[in-house]
């Protein structure tokens, strides 16, 4: 039997739309297998990278997982470290080892390094239960984050604002200039020379969550992004 997709990509689908024929692809989140087809088990958006298809949901709150990457506000500074507000019912904990490639002293002031209110770039690396959860911030692009502007937006359409191998983000740091890092938790930091532009950016975003239903979004947001500059 030759496989094929039997979706349009980024399209919207429902639970119990046959989304693929034959074994050639894997079931993602949000599908499964049900005999040689692929089933969607929710409303959202169909998406194929690679061999693997999924069904990006529409709406939802954060879940956390191993290995996300997400944006965390310092809310509390302990003797062994910092407590980080993710977006999920409890905070999560990032100890001294798991805060700088350097060593941090057990006696340092540990607001010189993170500072309640301040936006920490952090890597999920365990979740015991439900409660507790481990960040680290060493390692590419984690980091303390400086001076700009912070939103937040749903965590489902975190795939829509980054896009296609970045091509949303891209899209929007080249017309406005701006530096952006979005968190998979839905936090976004915008950083640029230009408020106008800062705030062009969270309009983009806006637009993006509001109309992540559509095809052809990249473009349709580039025109925007042109139109407002």
């Amino acid at each position: 039997m030759t496989s094929k997709l039997l979706f349009k990509e980024r399209g919207l689908v429902i639970p119990g739309q046959e989304l693929a024929a034959g074994m050639d692809y894997l079931p993602g989140v949000g599908t499964l297998r049900s005999g040689d087809n692929i089933v969607s088990t929710s409303v959202g958006l169909g998406d194929v990278n690679g061999k693997v298809i999924r069904v990006i949901p529409l709406k939802g709150k954060y879940i956390p997982k191993v290995g996300d990457t997400v944006i965390g506000k310092v809310s509390d500074i302990l003797i062994s470290g910092w407590r980080l507000n993710i977006g999920w019912a409890f905070l999560a904990g990032l100890r001294l080892a798991e805060a700088s490639r350097d060593y941090i002293p057990n006696d340092a002031d540990l607001s010189r390094y993170f500072n309640v209110g301040e936006y920490v770039v952090c890597k999920i690396t365990k979740i015991s239960g439900t409660k507790f959860i481990d960040v680290t911030a060493k390692g590419p692009g984690l980091r303390k984050l400086g001076k700009g502007r912070v939103i937040s937006c749903q965590s489902t359409k975190v795939p829509r604002i980054i896009g296609k191998q970045g091509s949303m983000i891209s899209t929007i740091k080249e017309a406005t200039g701006c530096n952006i890092t979005v968190g998979q938790n839905g936090i976004v930091w915008i950083s640029g020379e230009d408020s106008k532009m800062e705030f062009l950016v969270e309009k983009a975003i806006r637009k993006i969550e509001n109309e992540s239903h559509k095809s052809g979004l990249t473009e349709t947001i580039g025109q925007f992004l042109e139109e407002n500059k």
